[in-house]
C-alpha cells in the first residue's frame, strides 16, 4: 500500500476558532440550508480518545468520491469540471448565470451527485447549455487535465433531460434497473440481476449465516457477455479511496483498545479483501463492543439507492457517547424483552428472545459518504436479520444532530401555519422534541430490531418495496409505544400528552407538510418519506368513519387534525401487525398493494397549496451540515492535542475535500 501523509491537510479557508454569535445556518439556496453543529465534550476527552476521532474523522472523509460514483457513472466529471471552473473562472461573477451556476454546484455537493437526494430526479440547471461551453472554453485546457476530453459527455449528463433522468426508479412495472441511473449495474437487465443472485441465494438455502450477496459490488458484464462482479476492495474498483481508508483505519487501530482494536482490524481485512463473511465477522464483533465510548460506522451499509435492496452505498459516522443523555436509550434497550412480547404483532413473529440490544444517545464528530451533508438523526445497524436475531443490534441517537436542527427552526413560523389549533401548538412546544428524540430510540433501537421472519423466508423476499416497508415497520412500533403507559412507568415521559404532540406532528407531516419536498408532477419516491405518507394515510382512511383524523378548511387554508389520540395509537397497532406479518411472510403482493395504494401519488391540489404556504415563510424543506474540523497539535513529533474548529462557508469545505480528500479517477 502507497504512504499517505500523516496529518492531512487542515481546511484553514473554510474554518474559524469559535462560532462568535453561533448562527446556525451558514448558507441557503434552492431548497435547502445548510447548519453547523457542535461537538460538546469533545475538549474534555482524554487525549487517546481525542487522537482515535481525529483519525477515525480523516478515514470517514475519503469515501467521498465513491458515493459520488455509485450514485451515477458521471458524478465525478461533472462535479470535477464544475469546480474547475468555480476555482478559475476569471469573469464577471454577479450575473444571473453565474449564481445559477454556483448554486448548481451547491447541490451536487449536497446531494453527492447531479440527481435530488430526496426525490432521485435529475437537477434541472438554471443557466444555459451556451453559457456552460463560454465558461469552459474561457478557462486554460491544462487546468481541465483529461477532463477536457470530457467535456462533451459532461454537457449531455447536465442537459439532456432524456440522459440519466433519475437515479432510482421504483415505478411498478419498469425494469427498475435499465431505468436508474444510479452506477451498480451496468448494462445488466433487472431480469438478469435478479436470477443472478436468485441463484447465489438458493445455493446457500438452510445457511443459517446468509451472506448479504451483492452487498460491495458493481454488477457487470465481461467482454463475453457473462455476469460478473467488480468487488469494493483494496485491489479492485474503488481501491485508490479504499487505501486510504485503510490507511487511516490502520492509523486508528494502533490507538485503540480492546475490543475495538481487533475490530477495526476485522474490518481492515474486510476492506482488503471483499469477503463478505468478513463484514459479518467485523459486525458481530462491532454489536458485541458496548463500551467503547468512542465508536463509528464505516464501510457499504445501506442499500437504499438500489431499487432491487442488494448493493450498499458508502457511509462513515464518527461519535462518541453523551453519558447525561444516555439514560433515556438505556432504560429502554433494558426493557427490549418486554417491549417485544408486549408488541401488538402476532406472537408467532415476536422474537422468544431478544439479544444484544444495545442504545445509546451520542454527539457525532464527523459525518461522511451517505451521512454527509444530510445525515439520519437515528442509526440501527447491523441489517443482516442472521445477525440482530443471534448477536442483536446497536442504535443510536444522534442528540448534537437533532439540537442543531432544533436550534436552526426556532421562529421560523411553521407551527403557527400548519398547526391549526393552539393546543396541539402548545404540546408540540413543551413536548415536541421528547417525543421525537424517543420516536428515534424505540424506531432505531427496538423498532428494526423487532419481531422474525417465518422459517424459509428471504430478507429480500420484498424486493424494490422493502425498504419502505422495513421504515414503516420501525416507525409504527415507535409510533406505538410513546403512547404506551409503560413509558410513564419507566419514568421517561410525564404523560399521554408526549405521544400527543409526536401523533399530531408526525400525522401533518405524512400526510401534508413532507410534500414541500416533492417537484410538482412527482410521485413520493423516497423510502422514509414513502413509509410516513403510507402510515398517515392507511390510518386516516382507517379511522374516517370515527374522524380520527380530519381534514379542516379554515380562510381558505387546509389543515390536518388528530381528533381522538388513543383510537389512533390502537391504528397503528393494527397496521403494525399487518407490515409485520408482510415481512415475516415474505408477502410480496401484499406489500406492493399496500405501498402503491397509500404511498406513492400525491394530490396535486394539496401538493401546490404546501409549496405555495412553505414558500410564504422562505422556509427550506431540507437540512444537511458543514462538518467540524480536527487538527492535530504536534510536539517532539508526536500528537499532544487535537484542536477542534467550526467551519463557516459551505463551499468552501467543499472544495477543500475535493482537493484533499479525492483519489477515484472520473471512469470507474
Amino acid at each position: 500500500m502507497a504512504s499517505v501523509p500523516f496529518l492531512a491537510i487542515a481546511c484553514s479557508a473554510c474554518s474559524e476558532q469559535s462560532f462568535g454569535e453561533r448562527p446556525w445556518i451558514v448558507d441557503r439556496f434552492d431548497d435547502i440550508k445548510v447548519i453547523r453543529y457542535e461537538v460538546p465534550g469533545f475538549e474534555a476527552l482524554p487525549l487517546e480518545q481525542k487522537e482515535l476521532v481525529y483519525y477515525l474523522s480523516e478515514a470517514a472523509k475519503c469515501g467521498r468520491d465513491i458515493l459520488f460514483d455509485q450514485n451515477c457513472a458521471m458524478n465525478l466529471p461533472v462535479r470535477r469540471t464544475l469546480e474547475t471552473i468555480y476555482a478559475e473562472y476569471k469573469g464577471d461573477r454577479t450575473t444571473d448565470d453565474w449564481k445559477a451556476l454556483e448554486k448548481y454546484l451547491k447541490k451536487v455537493w449536497f446531494a453527492n451527485g447531479i440527481h435530488h437526494h430526496y426525490s432521485n430526479d435529475k437537477f434541472v440547471p438554471e443557466f444555459t447549455e451556451s453559457y456552460f461551453l463560454q465558461l469552459c472554453e474561457s478557462i486554460p485546457a491544462e487546468k481541465f487535465g483529461e477532463l477536457c476530453g470530457m467535456i462533451g459527455e459532461v454537457c449531455r449528463a447536465i442537459f439532456d433531460p432524456a440522459l440519466y433522468p433519475t437515479k432510482l426508479n421504483q415505478r411498478a412495472g419498469d425494469d427498475l434497473l435499465l431505468t436508474s441511473s444510479s452506477n451498480y449495474y451496468r448494462g445488466v437487465t433487472q431480469a438478469e440481476a435478479e436470477r443472478f443472485y436468485d441463484a447465489m441465494a438458493a445455493a446457500d438455502a438452510g445457511n443459517p449465516e446468509p451472506v448479504s450477496y451483492g452487498l460491495n459490488s458493481q454488477l457487470t458484464k465481461n467482454e463475453r457477455g457473462e455476469l460478473v462482479e467488480r468487488t469494493w476492495r483494496l485491489d479492485g474498483m474503488y481501491g485508490p479511496a479504499i487505501e486510504r481508508i485503510v490507511y487511516w483505519l490502520e492509523k486508528a487501530e494502533s490507538v485503540a483498545a480492546e475490543p475495538q482494536r481487533s475490530n477495526i482490524a476485522a474490518l481492515v481485512n474486510y476492506y482488503r479483501t471483499g469477503d463478505l463473511k468478513e463484514f459479518d465477522r467485523y459486525n458481530i464483533g462491532w454489536v458485541r463492543d458496548t463500551v467503547s465510548h468512542v465508536d463509528f460506522v464505516n464501510g457499504f451499509i445501506e442499500d437504499y439507492g438500489d431499487p432491487l435492496g442488494r448493493k450498499a452505498s458508502w457511509e462513515a459516522n464518527v461519535n462518541f457517547r453523551d453519558s447525561v443523555a444516555c439514560h433515556r436509550t438505556e432504560v429502554i434497550s433494558a426493557n427490549a424483552q418486554w417491549f417485544e412480547d408486549h408488541s401488538p404483532v402476532d406472537p408467532a413473529f415476536r422474537k422468544p428472545v431478544v439479544k444484544g440490544v444495545s442504545a445509546k444517545v451520542i454527539t457525532v464528530a464527523m459525518l461522511g459518504g451517505d451521512c454527509y451533508p444530510a445525515t439520519p438523526i437515528g442509526i440501527n445497524l447491523p441489517n443482516a436479520d442472521w445477525i440482530r436475531k443471534e448477536y442483536g443490534s446497536k442504535s443510536v441517537t444522534i442528540d448534537n444532530i437533532t439540537y442543531a436542527y432544533d436550534q436552526a427552526a426556532k421562529g421560523n413560523g411553521f407551527k403557527e401555519e400548519f398547526v391549526l389549533r393552539a393546543e396541539d401548538r402548545d404540546r408540540i412546544e413543551r413536548y415536541g422534541k421528547l417525543a421525537d428524540d424517543l420516536h428515534t430510540d424505540l424506531h432505531e433501537c427496538l423498532g428494526h430490531g423487532s419481531g422474525q421472519l417465518a422459517p424459509g423466508v428471504s430478507a429480500g423476499a420484498l424486493r424494490n418495496y422493502s425498504s419502505t416497508l422495513e421504515e414503516a415497520r420501525a416507525d409504527l412500533f415507535g409510533l406505538y409505544y410513546i403512547g404506551d403507559p409503560k413509558l410513564v412507568e419507566l419514568g421517561l415521559v410525564p404523560s399521554f400528552e408526549v405521544a400527543k404532540a409526536g401523533y399530531a406532528d408526525y400525522i401533518l407531516n405524512g400526510m401534508m407538510t413532507q410534500l414541500a419536498r416533492i417537484e410538482p408532477g412527482k410521485d413520493v419516491e423516497e423510502a422514509h418519506m414513502r413509509n410516513r405518507k403510507l402510515i398517515a394515510e392507511w390510518c386516516y382512511e382507517h379511522g374516517k368513519a370515527e374522524k380520527v383524523i380530519e381534514w379542516v378548511e379554515q380562510e381558505g387554508k387546509r389543515y390536518v387534525v388528530v381528533n381522538d389520540f388513543e383510537r389512533l395509537r390502537a391504528l397503528f397497532g393494527e397496521m403494525l401487525r399487518e407490515v409485520q406479518r408482510i415481512k415475516s411472510e415474505g408477502d410480496y403482493e401484499a406489500g406492493k398493494a399496500l405501498v402503491e395504494r397509500y404511498a406513492v401519488k400525491v394530490d396535486p391540489e394539496l401538493h401546490r397549496e404546501v409549496l405555495d404556504r412553505y414558500a410564504a415563510l422562505h422556509i427550506e424543506p431540507y437540512g444537511g451540515f458543514v462538518n467540524p474540523e480536527y487538527e492535530p497539535v504536534i510536539a517532539d513529533g508526536r500528537i499532544v492535542d487535537v484542536k477542534i474548529s467550526y467551519p463557516a462557508d459551505f463551499a468552501a469545505q467543499m472544495m477543500c475535500y475535493s482537493t484533499d480528500y479525492s483519489f477515484l479517477p472520473n471512469r470507474n
